[in-house]
């Protein structure tokens, strides 16, 4: 047995049913190890260790899919994050200067002999966005820019395209523009604000209608699975959070070649899971600060995808 902190948003709003922190913490608690919750802006150093203020809970168990009373809190202590077995980051994006300054406090403690999964390094430097650059022979023509007058060049020369924020997350401020759009100049405006915000502009890939495929990556090794996020209603974005309907689906040969391409270098940065975002043949986020989808590739496939990742939270523990 052993104390595992993760380190996540308020457990009373977690939606039981889909949550994958959850199964996380219910597949740790059936292993017999004790749990410990605390907030990024917990995190603090003093006599030069990274410590938290940090409250152990036992684990309950949800009795139907909107239970919030599913844990069971103990008094607060403070622990330095060395004497954790394990450190589970899950705060949800965006990523903003709290959470780069926590990123920073978890290398400090990662140095001082904690176990962080995934690491600091990683989270800070491997922007979700921006990382399939260094894949370009996975991607669709891609622009990033403050520029809306590139961005309307790419619209030109392109036709068809998505426009996005560089810290979003579940599909929030995504964009499709094409050449007759009348709100073109107010969406620009309103996503880049006035020149001053990097945003990315990708060509938009026709095979959406059939799933933003999430292929999870844990210690370096993908799931035999998918999950195909289907838009829905007319939407351009198939998230999850924006509506779109999860089908956990064999993976393609294409995906197999940019998971397992992608798998050693997610693992020599420390990235022990990952969510690889797929349309078509292309590959459009790496997302590695609080992927999601366990819950429905598990329930569809019976594949148990929480025990998969504490295997290897067990593996790098200290």
């Amino acid at each position: 047995m052993m104390n595992i902190l993760f380190i996540a948003d308020d457990m009373a709003t977690f939606k039981v049913y889909k949550d994958t922190t959850y199964v996380m913490m219910r597949e740790a608690a059936k292993r017999g190890h004790q749990l410990f919750h605390c907030f990024s802006q917990d995190l603090h150093v003093a006599q030069g260790l990274v410590q938290t203020t940090a409250r152990a809970f036992n684990f309950l168990g949800a009795k139907d899919d909107h239970d919030h009373a599913w844990f069971e809190l103990q008094a607060a202590t403070t622990v330095a994050l060395k004497d954790f077995g394990a450190v589970i980051m899950r705060t949800d994006p965006p990523f903003n200067m709290q959470y780069l300054y926590a990123t920073q406090l978890l290398t400090m403690a990662a140095e001082q002999g904690a176990s962080v999964l995934n690491s600091g390094q990683a989270m800070r430097d491997f922007n979700e966005k921006l990382a399939i650059l260094n894949f370009s022979q996975f991607t669709a023509p891609t622009l990033v820019t403050t520029s809306d007058v590139q961005v309307r060049a790419f619209l030109a020369e392109h036709g068809d395209i998505i426009v996005k924020p560089l810290d979003g997350m579940g599909g929030m401020g995504i964009f499709r523009l094409r050449p007759d759009d009348a709100n073109i100049g107010s969406i620009l405006e309103t996503l880049m604000l006035n020149n001053t915000r990097t945003i990315m502009a990708q060509r938009y890939i026709p095979e959406i209608v059939h799933g933003d495929k999430r292929v999870l990556v844990i210690n370096g090794k993908p799931l035999p699975y998918a999950l195909a996020r289907i838009p829905q209603n007319g939407e351009t974005r198939g998230n999850l959070a924006a509506g779109g309907k999860g089908v956990a689906q064999a993976m393609s040969a294409r995906d197999v070649e940019i998971a397992e391409t992608l798998a050693p270098e997610l693992m020599r940065r420390g990235i022990v899971l990952a969510g690889l975002d797929i349309i078509g043949d292309c590959l459009t986020e790496v997302n590695v600060t609080s992927p999601t989808g366990f819950q429905e590739i598990m329930k569809q496939t019976g594949l148990d995808v929480a025990a998969l990742f504490m295997d290897a939270v067990e593996e790098h523990a200290v």
